[in-house]
Protein backbone atom coordinates (compact mmCIF):
# COMPACT_ATOMS: atom_id res chain seq x y z
CA UNK A 1 0.00 0.00 0.00
CA UNK A 2 1.13 3.57 -0.74
CA UNK A 3 1.26 6.13 2.10
CA UNK A 4 -1.75 7.90 0.56
CA UNK A 5 -3.77 4.68 0.60
CA UNK A 6 -2.85 4.10 4.24
CA UNK A 7 -4.00 7.61 5.17
CA UNK A 8 -7.17 7.21 3.10
CA UNK A 9 -7.94 3.94 4.86
CA UNK A 10 -8.22 5.88 8.12
CA UNK A 11 -10.63 8.40 6.58
CA UNK A 12 -14.27 7.98 7.57
CA UNK A 13 -16.78 9.79 5.38
CA UNK A 14 -19.57 11.63 7.23
CA UNK A 15 -22.92 9.88 7.19
CA UNK A 16 -26.50 10.45 8.36
CA UNK A 17 -25.26 10.49 11.96
CA UNK A 18 -24.20 14.13 11.47
CA UNK A 19 -27.90 15.00 11.59
CA UNK A 20 -28.37 13.39 15.01
CA UNK A 21 -28.28 15.96 17.78
CA UNK A 22 -28.58 15.18 21.50
CA UNK A 23 -30.65 17.37 23.83
CA UNK A 24 -29.04 20.76 24.46
CA UNK A 25 -28.19 19.93 28.05
CA UNK A 26 -28.43 17.04 30.44
CA UNK A 27 -31.98 16.54 31.59
CA UNK A 28 -33.47 18.55 28.71
CA UNK A 29 -36.47 17.13 26.82
CA UNK A 30 -35.41 14.82 23.99
CA UNK A 31 -36.87 17.21 21.39
CA UNK A 32 -34.93 20.26 22.60
CA UNK A 33 -32.01 20.01 20.19
CA UNK A 34 -29.87 22.36 18.12
CA UNK A 35 -32.19 22.24 15.05
CA UNK A 36 -35.18 23.15 17.23
CA UNK A 37 -33.21 26.02 18.77
CA UNK A 38 -32.17 27.25 15.32
CA UNK A 39 -35.76 26.97 14.07
CA UNK A 40 -36.96 29.20 16.91
CA UNK A 41 -34.06 31.58 16.40
CA UNK A 42 -34.84 31.83 12.68
CA UNK A 43 -38.50 32.59 13.39
CA UNK A 44 -37.48 35.37 15.78
CA UNK A 45 -35.08 36.82 13.22
CA UNK A 46 -37.79 36.87 10.53
CA UNK A 47 -40.21 38.55 12.96
CA UNK A 48 -37.57 41.12 13.94
CA UNK A 49 -36.72 41.92 10.31
CA UNK A 50 -40.41 42.24 9.40
CA UNK A 51 -41.02 44.51 12.39
CA UNK A 52 -38.05 46.76 11.56
CA UNK A 53 -39.11 46.93 7.91
CA UNK A 54 -42.86 47.46 8.22
CA UNK A 55 -43.72 48.60 11.75
CA UNK A 56 -43.30 52.29 10.90
CA UNK A 57 -43.34 52.58 7.09
CA UNK A 58 -42.30 55.79 5.37
CA UNK A 59 -43.54 57.18 2.07
CA UNK A 60 -39.98 56.96 0.73
CA UNK A 61 -38.56 53.62 1.90
CA UNK A 62 -35.08 53.53 3.39
CA UNK A 63 -32.90 50.97 5.12
CA UNK A 64 -34.74 47.87 6.26
CA UNK A 65 -38.04 49.10 4.81
CA UNK A 66 -36.42 49.21 1.38
CA UNK A 67 -35.07 45.67 1.81
CA UNK A 68 -38.42 44.46 3.11
CA UNK A 69 -40.33 45.98 0.20
CA UNK A 70 -37.96 44.39 -2.31
CA UNK A 71 -38.56 41.01 -0.70
CA UNK A 72 -42.31 41.63 -0.62
CA UNK A 73 -42.39 42.56 -4.31
CA UNK A 74 -40.39 39.49 -5.27
CA UNK A 75 -42.75 37.08 -3.50
CA UNK A 76 -45.84 38.94 -4.70
CA UNK A 77 -44.81 39.17 -8.35
CA UNK A 78 -43.01 35.84 -8.76
CA UNK A 79 -45.06 33.59 -6.46
CA UNK A 80 -48.43 35.01 -5.40
CA UNK A 81 -49.84 36.80 -8.43
CA UNK A 82 -49.14 34.09 -11.04
CA UNK A 83 -51.19 31.55 -9.05
CA UNK A 84 -53.58 33.61 -6.92
CA UNK A 85 -54.40 36.57 -9.17
CA UNK A 86 -56.66 39.05 -7.41
CA UNK A 87 -56.36 37.08 -4.15
CA UNK A 88 -52.57 37.50 -4.04
CA UNK A 89 -52.46 40.33 -1.49
CA UNK A 90 -54.75 38.43 0.87
CA UNK A 91 -52.32 35.51 1.06
CA UNK A 92 -49.10 37.50 1.08
CA UNK A 93 -48.56 37.35 4.88
CA UNK A 94 -48.51 33.54 4.76
CA UNK A 95 -46.42 33.25 1.60
CA UNK A 96 -43.94 35.96 2.58
CA UNK A 97 -43.40 34.43 6.02
CA UNK A 98 -43.09 30.95 4.53
CA UNK A 99 -40.52 31.98 1.94
CA UNK A 100 -38.22 33.96 4.20
CA UNK A 101 -38.39 31.54 7.11
CA UNK A 102 -37.51 28.55 4.92
CA UNK A 103 -34.81 30.59 3.17
CA UNK A 104 -33.20 31.56 6.47
CA UNK A 105 -33.47 28.03 7.82
CA UNK A 106 -31.77 26.76 4.67
CA UNK A 107 -28.99 29.37 4.81
CA UNK A 108 -28.15 28.23 8.34
CA UNK A 109 -26.47 25.28 6.63
CA UNK A 110 -23.62 27.47 5.38
CA UNK A 111 -23.35 29.84 8.37
CA UNK A 112 -20.19 29.12 10.42
CA UNK A 113 -20.82 27.64 13.90
CA UNK A 114 -24.47 26.91 13.01
CA UNK A 115 -23.92 24.75 9.92
CA UNK A 116 -27.22 22.90 10.00
CA UNK A 117 -30.06 23.53 7.53
CA UNK A 118 -33.16 23.22 9.69
CA UNK A 119 -35.17 21.72 6.83
CA UNK A 120 -32.73 18.78 6.66
CA UNK A 121 -34.80 17.38 9.54
CA UNK A 122 -37.97 16.02 7.98
CA UNK A 123 -40.27 17.16 10.82
CA UNK A 124 -40.03 20.83 9.83
CA UNK A 125 -40.97 20.47 6.14
CA UNK A 126 -43.72 18.04 7.13
CA UNK A 127 -45.33 20.59 9.47
CA UNK A 128 -45.35 23.24 6.74
CA UNK A 129 -46.65 20.81 4.12
CA UNK A 130 -49.45 19.63 6.42
CA UNK A 131 -50.50 23.23 7.11
CA UNK A 132 -50.68 23.97 3.38
CA UNK A 133 -52.50 20.67 2.79
CA UNK A 134 -55.16 21.51 5.39
CA UNK A 135 -55.62 25.01 3.94
CA UNK A 136 -55.88 23.56 0.44
CA UNK A 137 -58.57 21.02 1.35
CA UNK A 138 -60.49 23.49 3.52
CA UNK A 139 -60.58 26.17 0.81
CA UNK A 140 -61.48 23.61 -1.85
CA UNK A 141 -64.49 22.35 0.09
CA UNK A 142 -65.50 25.86 1.16
CA UNK A 143 -65.47 27.33 -2.36
CA UNK A 144 -66.53 24.30 -4.39
CA UNK A 145 -68.58 22.27 -1.94
CA UNK A 146 -67.66 18.78 -0.76
CA UNK A 147 -68.97 17.02 -3.87
CA UNK A 148 -67.75 19.71 -6.23
CA UNK A 149 -64.26 19.64 -4.80
CA UNK A 150 -63.78 15.92 -5.33
CA UNK A 151 -65.58 16.04 -8.70
CA UNK A 152 -63.30 18.78 -10.04
CA UNK A 153 -60.29 16.93 -8.66
CA UNK A 154 -61.06 13.44 -9.92
CA UNK A 155 -63.20 14.04 -13.02
CA UNK A 156 -61.79 16.88 -15.13
CA UNK A 157 -64.22 17.71 -17.96
CA UNK A 158 -63.72 16.96 -21.62
CA UNK A 159 -62.37 13.41 -21.40
CA UNK A 160 -63.95 10.13 -22.57
CA UNK A 161 -65.81 8.51 -19.69
CA UNK A 162 -63.90 5.18 -19.73
CA UNK A 163 -60.69 7.09 -18.98
CA UNK A 164 -62.12 8.21 -15.64
CA UNK A 165 -61.93 4.63 -14.38
CA UNK A 166 -58.16 4.93 -14.43
CA UNK A 167 -57.81 8.69 -14.02
CA UNK A 168 -60.05 9.23 -10.97
CA UNK A 169 -58.04 7.13 -8.46
CA UNK A 170 -54.78 8.50 -9.85
CA UNK A 171 -55.96 12.08 -9.38
CA UNK A 172 -57.22 11.30 -5.88
CA UNK A 173 -53.89 9.78 -4.82
CA UNK A 174 -51.91 12.50 -6.56
CA UNK A 175 -53.76 15.42 -4.98
CA UNK A 176 -54.42 14.15 -1.46
CA UNK A 177 -51.47 11.85 -0.74
CA UNK A 178 -48.58 12.19 -3.19
CA UNK A 179 -48.67 16.00 -3.51
CA UNK A 180 -48.31 16.83 0.21
CA UNK A 181 -45.73 14.02 0.58
CA UNK A 182 -43.53 15.30 -2.24
CA UNK A 183 -44.05 18.88 -1.08
CA UNK A 184 -42.28 18.06 2.17
CA UNK A 185 -39.77 15.49 0.91
CA UNK A 186 -38.47 17.67 -1.94
CA UNK A 187 -37.31 20.34 0.49
CA UNK A 188 -36.03 17.83 3.04
CA UNK A 189 -34.13 15.66 0.55
CA UNK A 190 -32.35 18.59 -1.10
CA UNK A 191 -31.24 20.08 2.21
CA UNK A 192 -30.21 16.68 3.58
CA UNK A 193 -28.20 15.68 0.51
CA UNK A 194 -26.63 19.10 0.03
CA UNK A 195 -25.44 19.31 3.61
CA UNK A 196 -24.05 15.79 3.44
CA UNK A 197 -22.05 16.65 0.32
CA UNK A 198 -20.67 19.81 1.93
CA UNK A 199 -19.72 17.84 5.04
CA UNK A 200 -17.92 15.25 2.91
CA UNK A 201 -15.74 17.72 0.99
CA UNK A 202 -15.06 19.71 4.16
CA UNK A 203 -13.93 16.54 5.90
CA UNK A 204 -11.67 15.62 2.96
CA UNK A 205 -9.99 19.02 3.11
CA UNK A 206 -9.57 18.93 6.88
CA UNK A 207 -8.37 15.33 6.97
CA UNK A 208 -5.69 15.52 4.28
CA UNK A 209 -4.45 19.03 5.13
CA UNK A 210 -4.57 19.06 8.92
CA UNK A 211 -5.36 15.69 10.46
CA UNK A 212 -3.13 13.48 8.28
CA UNK A 213 -0.97 15.84 6.22
CA UNK A 214 1.32 14.07 3.78
CA UNK A 215 3.04 15.23 0.57
CA UNK A 216 0.82 12.95 -1.51
CA UNK A 217 -2.38 13.74 0.38
CA UNK A 218 -1.95 17.53 0.33
CA UNK A 219 -3.22 17.77 -3.26
CA UNK A 220 -6.32 15.81 -2.35
CA UNK A 221 -6.85 18.09 0.63
CA UNK A 222 -6.57 21.20 -1.55
CA UNK A 223 -9.08 19.66 -3.96
CA UNK A 224 -11.42 19.08 -1.01
CA UNK A 225 -11.17 22.76 -0.01
CA UNK A 226 -11.80 23.94 -3.59
CA UNK A 227 -14.82 21.64 -3.90
CA UNK A 228 -16.13 22.84 -0.53
CA UNK A 229 -16.02 26.46 -1.70
CA UNK A 230 -17.60 25.64 -5.06
CA UNK A 231 -20.30 23.44 -3.54
CA UNK A 232 -21.08 26.08 -0.91
CA UNK A 233 -21.95 28.56 -3.65
CA UNK A 234 -24.00 25.94 -5.48
CA UNK A 235 -25.72 24.90 -2.25
CA UNK A 236 -26.73 28.50 -1.52
CA UNK A 237 -28.40 28.61 -4.93
CA UNK A 238 -30.22 25.34 -4.16
CA UNK A 239 -31.25 26.67 -0.74
CA UNK A 240 -32.82 29.73 -2.35
CA UNK A 241 -34.41 27.64 -5.10
CA UNK A 242 -36.00 25.19 -2.65
CA UNK A 243 -37.48 28.00 -0.55
CA UNK A 244 -38.89 29.52 -3.75
CA UNK A 245 -40.29 26.20 -5.01
CA UNK A 246 -41.88 25.29 -1.69
CA UNK A 247 -43.62 28.67 -1.49
CA UNK A 248 -44.60 28.58 -5.15
CA UNK A 249 -46.21 25.15 -4.73
CA UNK A 250 -48.05 26.43 -1.65
CA UNK A 251 -49.45 29.31 -3.73
CA UNK A 252 -50.35 26.90 -6.54
CA UNK A 253 -52.22 24.56 -4.20
CA UNK A 254 -54.12 27.42 -2.58
CA UNK A 255 -54.90 28.96 -5.97
CA UNK A 256 -56.13 25.61 -7.28
CA UNK A 257 -58.64 25.38 -4.44
CA UNK A 258 -59.80 28.98 -4.89
CA UNK A 259 -59.99 28.86 -8.68
CA UNK A 260 -60.50 25.26 -9.83
CA UNK A 261 -61.31 26.39 -13.37
CA UNK A 262 -57.71 27.52 -13.96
Amino acid sequence: MTPLMLVADDFTAPGPSIFDFPPLYEGAPYWLTKPVLMALFGALVVCAVAWSAFANPKLVPRGMQNVGEMGYQFVRDQVARPFLGKDAERWMPLLLSLFFLILLWNFFGVVPLIQIPVASHIAFPVVFAVVIYVIKVYLGIKHQGLGGYFKNMMFPPGLPKPIYVLLAPIEFLSNLIIAPFTHAVRLFANMFAGHLILAFFSMVGFWFLFEKLTPLGAGLGVLGVIMTIAMTGFEMFIQFLQAFLFTMLAAMYIGGSLHPDH
